[in-house]
């Protein structure tokens, strides 16, 4: 069963297949680490960790990078506000992603490199683009001189012209091109700077990316991944410099997963209307965003919304609800192998329909006689596994938080045995009651031959 991937260059879904038998390099941008991430920047870090897991099935070798961003003129802004060292605070926001996309059942990549330890592979590069023709120093600054890359747009589907009538171009008197873009700059006494021969200066935001990925993954790579608004003029500017400084083809895939929109409006600073990881996570397991961002197709605008947490939790409850019910049946290893879910994934990441194939599986293995069930539920948790789902243990799950002022499990426990007691006593009006005061404190009891079980709803 052949993966195939929607590749942005050429617009078209195509068979993957890597530039080394059974070696896969993929690299995906990653945070600038001035602030908590909202929930667009989980998106992509969410979508990328499901297709490192699905390659990971297919490749002995593959290697995940993604990056942070830890100098940018937005660090030294916050930084400045704050009263705080652009160190400490580029170091304190790296860490709060880390626990953000953990608590989303993100894997650790392989590789993350920081922009400030790449320095001297940023300079390097710069020297050859000047070497080559394809920069040149004005004002203590480097640009990438845009006309000199016979291709530059393809990426983007942009002319030149197109690209400067709505472009967010940085208008300035020493560039030779209003289009060419900045690869070091000069920095103030007071702002962070590196020695270059052209001056103590720091690097354009663009640079790091192609400097790392040659360092850690090699001049051409399998996938390069990201956001849909980082296409132009990020990923496009990527192009050109690695392009024109290695003089290779830089990536063989691009994939963009679409924009995030809030209750129907696009997210923005400007509405007020970001959602931060960090404050989801208050109200909602880390999983149900996960599950949540996933039940659009990547490519496509995904409408986040309460509604759309809502039915997450709720399918989530079923799913755990079938590998509850079955908590005594010990699960068959599997081989997903041509399965309609692993057909699904590898149709270019196709999360809606391998979702649908959960809760085919869900039912099933509902209505299966025991002697199906441990194929069932292996299929069920290695299903949910390349999902980044189902990884808690039943009963657990339906024990958590489910936000408010709640019961806790003590007195939950404490209830359930004076309800056994009550029972014992014959006392059956108190026993009731207590059922319907656990109720009103969104508990639900489960009575079965085995005892009392509960969840919260």
């Amino acid at each position: 069963m052949s993966l195939k991937l929607y590749n942005t260059f050429s617009g078209e879904k195509e068979v993957f297949q890597p530039l080394q038998e059974g070696r896969v390099r993929m690299y995906v941008c990653g945070p600038t680490v001035y602030n908590r991430v909202h929930i667009g920047n989980a998106r992509p870090a969410v979508v990328f960790d499901t297709l490192y897991r699905l390659l990971k099935t297919q490749y002995s070798d593959v290697v995940y990078a993604r990056n942070i961003t830890d100098i940018d003129d937005k660090i030294m802004k916050a930084a400045r506000e704050n009263g705080e060292e652009i160190a400490a605070l580029s170091a304190r926001f790296a860490q709060a992603y880390f626990e953000d996309m953990h608590a989303l059942n993100t894997l650790q990549p392989d590789v993350t490199p920081y922009a400030t330890e790449h320095l001297p592979e940023m300079i390097a590069m710069i020297e050859r683009l000047v070497e080559k023709g394809h920069a040149y120093e004005a004002s203590g600054h480097v640009l990438f001189a845009v006309e000199s890359m016979e291709d530059y747009g393809k990426l983007s589907k942009r002319s030149l012209d197109d690209m400067l009538a709505g472009a967010r171009v940085e208008v300035a008197p020493y560039k030779k091109y209003a289009g060419d873009f900045v690869l070091w700059k000069p920095s103030a006494d007071d702002e962070p700077g590196w020695d270059s021969p052209w001056g103590r200066g720091r690097p354009g935001w663009h640079l790091e990316c192609s400097a790392m990925i040659k360092k850690h993954l090699g001049d051409t790579i399998d996938i390069h991944g990201g956001g849909r608004d980082l296409t132009f003029p990020h990923h496009e500017n990527e192009r050109a410099q690695s392009c024109c400084a290695n003089g290779v083809d830089f990536v063989r895939y691009w994939m963009h997963n679409g924009y995030v929109n809030i209750d129907g409006e696009k997210m923005s600073k400007s509405l007020g209307n970001f959602r931060m990881v960090n404050d989801l996570l208050k109200q909602y397991p880390g999983e149900v965003l996960r599950f949540a961002l996933l039940s659009a197709h990547y490519r496509s605008e995904l409408n986040f919304s309460a509604d759309l947490l809502d039915q997450a939790w709720r399918t989530l409850d079923g799913l755990y609800g079938a590998l509850r019910d079955t908590q005594d049946v010990t699960a068959a290893e599997v081989d997903l192998g041509d399965t309609p879910f692993m057909a699904a994934l590898n149709d270019d990441l196709n999360t809606p329909i391998a979702i649908s194939e959960l809760h085919q599986l869900a039912r099933e293995l509902n209505k299966a006689a025991d002697a199906n069930k441990p194929a069932l539920k292996g299929q069920l948790l290695a299903a949910g596994a390349l999902l980044g789902i189902l990884q808690m243990d039943a009963e657990t799950w339906f024990k958590q938080s489910r936000g408010g002022d709640e019961i806790s499990e003590d007195e939950i426990e404490a209830l359930i045995a004076e309800r056994q007691q009550s029972k014992v006593d014959r006392n059956f009006a108190r026993a009731d009651e207590i059922r319907e005061e656990l109720k009103a404190k969104g508990v639900v009891l489960e009575d079965s031959r085995e005892g009392t079980k509960w969840r919260r709803e």
